[in-house]
């Protein structure tokens, strides 16, 4: 299933991402600077917005169908400098307060214990540093389709790499010792409807 998923992922994504995804990401990875550790990098669809002014990029995907598209997105951007790791979000092997920005866009929904990845974040990033995110979430404001959500997901996860719809990421964020400065709530356009509810934008690290 993993191999397929990886397989199939950038089709499945495809109208989102022309539609909204693309906008988004170049919005919120084109000012970044210093040492910046993406993890959950996926199929690398984050990695033309990076800046080239970068300090260090560290991209971090434990799939190894994953890692292979993006190993091949690295080079297709000409990125020569990117660091390229197998680390699992939540058991990362990296030093305390070691980097200035952590991205994690699309991958949150999927991890196992999400408290515990949110507190690696935490940890590897320095005090004051920003944590960007990008991530589908429960239809809080749309009970109809948070039913759905609920009835939905059993399958879903079983069929989408452990996704699950039903997270509040907002307050998970701001419980692991967040502060929020910046959200926006957008539908993702041309997703399945039960994926559209999203949040986009960055904490600091308290």
């Amino acid at each position: 299933m993993s191999r397929l998923f990886a397989a199939i992922y950038d089709h499945f994504t495809r109208p989102a991402e022309e539609a909204c995804l693309r906008h988004w990401r170049a919005e919120l990875l084109g000012g970044l600077s210093g040492r910046v550790l993406e993890v959950g990098a996926g199929t690398g669809m984050n990695v033309p917005y990076y800046p080239r002014t970068l300090e260090q990029l560290v991209l971090s995907e434990p799939d190894p169908h994953m890692r292979r598209h993006l190993a091949r997105r690295i080079r297709v951007n000409d990125w020569p400098r990117a660091e390229l790791l197998n680390e699992s979000l939540e058991a990362l092997a990296i030093a305390d307060h070691a980097f200035d920005v952590v991205v994690a866009t699309l991958v949150l929904c999927s991890v196992p214990h999400l408290d515990r990845a949110l507190g690696e974040i935490h940890r590897v990033l320095k005090p004051g540093g920003r944590f960007v995110f990008l991530e589908h979430v429960a239809a809080e404001d749309r009970p109809r389709r948070l039913k759905w959500q609920h009835r939905i997901e059993p399958v879903w996860k079983r069929v989408a790499g452990n996704c699950h719809l039903t997270r509040n990421t907002e307050d998970a964020i701001r419980a692991a010792g967040f502060t929020v400065e910046r959200i926006e709530r957008e539908s993702m356009r041309k997703a399945v409807s039960f994926v559209r509810p999203t949040i986009r934008g960055y904490a600091v690290r308290t």
